[in-house]
């Protein structure tokens, strides 16, 4: 055994034997002034500790300081009620401190017991009793969240481990602390026996034995025995602050010194304050100014010299991140931070600041923030996060969305008009400022707020700047979703899936297909507006075709062909037939003719002479069902669909294209026009 370990048994069986033998008195004064620091240092440990586990020996601590308390209280006793001395601590207390006044002496030690017993200790005991109670509760919690964090990959196996050990000594810790604090406890209670048990039994031995007078006998044994009293209670009372420091003490980093100092004093102005409070105190009240007028100047005082200090810390800290700032410009490293690119950018001119202003009312954030939550639910892609900030190169009442960098639209709004659109004719009397609607370039006006009622009755539809706004970045989304869509995104979606439908994933990726075969397939589905969002039915097509042709264009029709359903119910408005154009048999047959192979897949080859007849005729016959109300969509073969649309959407990118294999059996086909050259 080391030399330490061999030093805290003696100590220990020192104590036992302390209860049994009788000691010298100036070895029960030396003894005595060993406890009182004991206790102090215990104190002042207490006071530096961040967290109750880095004092995790305290409940044994606990435990023997009291037993050695105890075992002094026994010495002390026998040496007075023996001999009628015990010591010059004891009887230092017994005359300095309470100027050897016994009543008084007898009313300090009363006093230190109450504290102790009823405020500190019991205190203690109930802080230590619920902080064990909620510890135990919350175990598994914490337990799971580590779990969690280690399968997540933000803990090591070695960190968990030591979150777990913490965890279960915290639990520890408190539940030791909630026996330890009856310690403390006991030994108020053992104190006030042990000077009642001194003064009665000392007054008998002094007046029976010694021959003494019973004033000379109570005046000695009081003293005595409230001495001894106060040399025991003094040091319980510094133990009992420390434990209940320890099991209050949350966690930290910092000691409770500088907590203090920092959380306390962090509000300099409050001590101005109570400075002037103090101060009045002094003017208005019997106490006077020569009392209260040092105390507040000194209060104001240390608030003046607290605000400055902060205000130069203040200083201080700008000038630290204004100089890490110069240090990562400088650095090679920093040069990476400047080649990443932002998925989607809005960026607006300094006119339209109210409306991404919180302050000022604006509410475009929380507008963005439900635009991702809807395109989410219609299209099944989580749109990336939309930097939003402003643009002094852009003129005031502009903005502009940008796509990886690149402008993809532009608009213009009058924060104090509204945008009204036309129902189809004009209203002369509907007075403002022309301009086309951004989203879909319809005619518009921009109205004052006084002529908003007058528009709307006569059929006007009026929409406020953060409405205009909000719809045209929904269509800029719709429209340009396919480019949001990386691979990174798509084994995102991919792994969400997995979670319910593990058999599926791993049947189709990777074993058949990689990511980068799948996003294009999405991005094919993305890019003629189909939703996503039923990821189940795609991967069970491709599981079911994938065996057949690894074509991503091919799987894409298949694909389709599964989700005929859902791409029916997006252009079938209301319980109506479908109003449909077709292609005439002999454009048909042209366009299948046409169809050349190759290593890369299948393309349309046609002349383009033909291509423009065919441009020239759809668009005619776009016009006609546009202007009856009904959205354009082409109805061709399912061999020809994916080279029609390849065909036309350069020219016509609004006109949808379907295969009679892609319509839901139950719905009416209506022909609303015939292409035919």
């Amino acid at each position: 055994m080391k030399l330490k370990d061999l030093g805290v048994i003696g100590a220990v069986i020192g104590i036992v034997v302390m209860m049994v033998i009788p000691m010298p008195t100036f070895l029960l004064d030396f003894l005595l002034i060993i406890n009182l620091s004991i206790a102090l240092t215990i104190l002042l440990v207490a006071m530096n500790t961040k967290e109750p586990l880095e004092f995790g020996i305290f409940p044994s601590l606990l435990l023997l300081t009291t037993l050695f308390r105890l075992a002094l209280n026994v010495s002390s006793t026998r040496s007075i009620l023996s001999s009628g001395e015990a010591g010059d601590v004891i009887h230092t207390f017994g005359t300095f401190v309470i100027g050897g006044n016994a009543v008084v002496g007898f009313i300090v030690f009363l006093i230190l017991v109450i504290i102790q017993f009823i405020v500190i200790t019991k205190g203690s005991e109930r802080v230590a009793e619920v902080a064990a109670r909620f510890t135990l509760d919350a175990m598994p919690g914490k337990q799971i969240s580590i779990d969690a964090d280690l399968n997540a990959g933000l803990l090591t196996e070695r960190e968990a481990r030591e979150k777990r050990s913490k965890i279960q000594r915290e639990a520890d810790f408190y539940g030791a602390m909630d026996g330890a604090s009856k310690f403390v406890k006991g030994d108020a209670i053992a104190g006030m026996i042990i000077v009642a048990i001194n003064i009665i039994a000392g007054f008998v031995i002094g007046v029976a034995m010694r021959g003494e007078s019973a004033t000379q006998a109570m005046q000695n044994y009081t003293i005595l025995s409230v001495g001894d009293g106060l040399v025991s209670q003094i040091p319980a009372l510094l133990i009992s602050t420390a434990t209940g420091l320890v099991v209050t003490r949350a966690a930290s980093d910092n000691n409770l010194s500088e907590d203090i100092t920092k959380q306390l004093l962090a509000y300099p102005k409050m001590l101005f304050i109570v400075g002037g409070v103090i101060g009045l105190m002094g003017l208005f009240t019997p106490i006077g100014v020569l009392k209260t007028w040092p105390v507040a100047g000194l209060i104001v005082y240390g608030g003046f010299l607290m605000q400055r200090s902060m205000k130069l810390e203040t200083i201080r800290e700008l000038e630290q991140v204004e100089e890490t700032k110069q240090e990562e410009v400088r650095s090679p490293e920093s040069v990476i931070s400047l080649i990443q690119v932002d998925p989607i950018e809005f960026e607006f001119g300094y006119a339209l600041i109210p409306l991404a202003d919180v302050n000022q009312g604006g509410d475009l954030l929380d507008r963005v923030i439900m635009i991702r939550r809807q395109f989410a639910l219609e299209m099944g892609l989580v749109v990336p996060v939309i930097r939003i900030r402003d643009n002094i190169q852009l003129r005031p009442n502009e903005y502009v969305i940008k796509i990886k960098g690149n402008e993809v639209a532009r608009g213009e709004l009058l924060l104090d008009h509204y945008l009204a659109m036309s129902p189809g004719f004009d209203d002369e009397n509907i007075v403002g400022i022309p301009t086309k609607e951004p989203a879909f370039g319809l005619p518009a006006l921009w109205v004052t707020d006084n002529m908003r009622e007058q528009a709307e009755f006569a059929g006007y539809t009026v929409v406020d700047p953060p409405s205009v706004v909000a719809t045209h970045l929904t269509e800029v989304l719709r429209k340009h979703a396919s480019e949001l869509l990386g691979r990174q995104e798509t084994k995102q979606l991919i792994d969400s899936l997995r979670e319910n439908y593990p058999a599926l994933v791993d049947e189709v990726v990777p074993n058949q297909l990689s990511i980068g075969e799948v996003q294009k397939v999405l991005i094919n589905l993305l890019r003629e507006k189909v939703s996503i969002r039923d990821l189940v039915t795609i991967l069970e097509a491709l599981a079911d075709y994938v065996g057949y042709t690894k074509d991503t264009d091919i799987l894409t029709e298949y694909v389709r062909q599964a989700l005929s359903r859902q791409i029916t119910n997006q252009y079938k408005a209301g319980g109506g037939p479908l109003k449909v154009i077709t292609l005439s048999p002999n454009v048909e047959k042209l366009l299948l003719d046409n169809i050349q192979g190759s290593d890369q897949g299948t393309y349309l080859a046609l002349d383009p002479r033909v291509s423009q007849q065919i441009y020239q005729k759809l668009a005619e016959q776009v016009q006609v069902v546009t202007n009856q109300g009904h959205p354009p969509l082409l109805l061709t073969s399912p061999n020809t669909r994916m080279h029609v649309r390849k065909l036309i959407e350069r020219v016509l990118p609004d006109v949808a294209v379907l295969s009679f294999n892609e319509l839901d059996t139950t719905v009416d086909v209506q022909s609303g026009g015939v292409v035919n050259l």
